[in-house]
């Protein structure tokens, strides 16, 4: 992402179509387009060199950053090893995923999956198996995953700053059985705790604005964009447009105006493991 964001500003400063900035290079302007919207890679640092010294990009220092730059693009990322069991997509959302600063997430239907518990995890992967004709393997790796990647918000330096809204509803569906869920409820309660995570609950009786997917906001160092992400049937659906990240920035903060102030997350959860 940080390679095509800077190679998208340098060819719109020299004025450069795509088909310009690659005439007599050995690729195509959809090529670069993807490698400008951070979907692929530029296989050879000589091919980054080329479009610099097409771009007019001349200064020893910039062309070192932006080679280091590279280098770092087509270094395989932690996850690599689950790739057997990704589905389409997926390696591109966890790689974002650890890349990011900061998170803004509204989950109305389940907890967020860096909130959840190995035992919710395997829970809702072992329900979902017969029907969805996963294999044993799939769901242990699965869960491993989804506990690395929990760690992003625990980890020593810079831990990913989470803002998370739940929807009552997702905490009243029960994964498991009650024991699950008030082990679950107690690990929200104890990330909350957490100077970098916070918790918000929407109440089912609160009439308010209510999103009915659920979507994430990531959030990188500048100059990179904000990243809008969406569950869909067939995948995960990405975008960094910036009206798209206005638009769904409308919607969390809507969301986050009606549901209860994140001081109350601990009581509430108390309040529905009695009730459990």
């Amino acid at each position: 992402m940080q390679l095509g964001w800077e190679l998208r500003h340098l060819r719109d400063k020299a004025g450069f179509t795509l088909a310009q900035a690659v005439a007599g290079l050995t690729f195509s302007p959809s090529k670069l387009q993807r490698v400008e919207n951070g979907l692929t890679g530029l296989p050879k640092v000589q091919d980054l060199k080329n479009l610099l010294d097409r771009y007019g990009v001349t200064d020893e220092e910039d062309v070192e950053f932006l080679v280091k730059v590279h280098r770092d693009s087509v270094n395989r990322g932690w996850w690599s090893v689950y790739r057997s069991v990704l589905p389409s997509g997926m390696g591109m959302y966890i790689g974002l995923e650890s890349g990011a600063r900061r998170m803004r997430t509204w989950q109305p239907y389940v907890v967020f999956g860096l909130l959840q518990t190995q035992r919710y995890a395997r829970e809702m992967f072992q329900t979902a198996k017969p029907v969805e004709e996963t294999t044993t393997e799939f769901v242990e790796r699965h869960i491993q995953l989804r506990m690395e990647r929990k760690g992003a918000l625990t980890r020593r330096e810079d831990p990913l700053e989470l803002w998370a809204i739940l929807d009552e509803g997702a905490l009243r569906r029960v994964v498991g059985d009650s024991d699950v869920m008030r082990e679950q409820f107690e690990e929200i309660t104890t990330l909350a705790r957490r100077d970098n995570v916070t918790v918000q609950i929407l109440p089912l009786g609160t009439a308010t604005y209510r999103s009915s997917f659920n979507f994430n906001l990531l959030e990188f160092e500048a100059p990179l964009p904000v990243v809008v992400q969406v569950d869909a049937a067939d995948g995960s659906n990405i975008s960094d447009k910036d009206t798209t990240a206005w638009s769904f920035s409308r919607r969390f903060d809507a969301l986050r105006a009606g549901a209860l102030a994140p001081i109350e997350t601990p009581n509430f959860l108390q309040q529905l493991a009695r009730e459990i």
